[in-house]
């Protein structure tokens, strides 16, 4: 009897302590880094150069057009935040450029929203 208890809260507490669906940041297939950002993959793609592109995907690795999206990143170089806006740069890439070099590996953030009007974060 309490056996029959015991195993479902068991079962939720393994289960919550899973992340499920995450995936930890890797090398995406432009180069960049790519993480999760809701609903969607971002790969960030920064060498060095004050040209910064953002590639889209959905969460099977797919392209996900870039048309209607925009996004504004908030880069991290030598101790101050570099804020830029990225908008759709055709495929699933969107582009900007910052007022500096962005290095690769860079810290920050990227606020994508969608064309529906819902946003993601996606965090460097």
């Amino acid at each position: 009897m309490i056996f029959r208890r015991l195993v479902p809260a068991l079962l939720a507490v393994t289960l919550s302590a899973t992340p499920l669906l995450a995936h930890e940041p890797g090398t995406g297939a432009n180069g960049g880094v790519r993480v999760d950002a809701g609903h969607y993959h971002a790969e960030l793609v920064a060498d060095g150069t004050p040209a910064v592109a953002l590639y889209l995907s959905d969460g099977s690795d797919k392209p996900v057009a870039a048309a209607g999206f925009k996004a504004n990143a908030i880069l991290v170089v030598e101790g101050k935040a570099q804020r830029f806006p990225l908008s759709p740069a055709g495929g699933n890439r969107l582009a900007g450029t910052a007022a500096v070099a962005i290095p690769k590996g860079v810290k920050g953030a990227v606020q994508i929203t969608a064309p529906d009007g819902s946003s993601a974060q996606a965090k460097y």
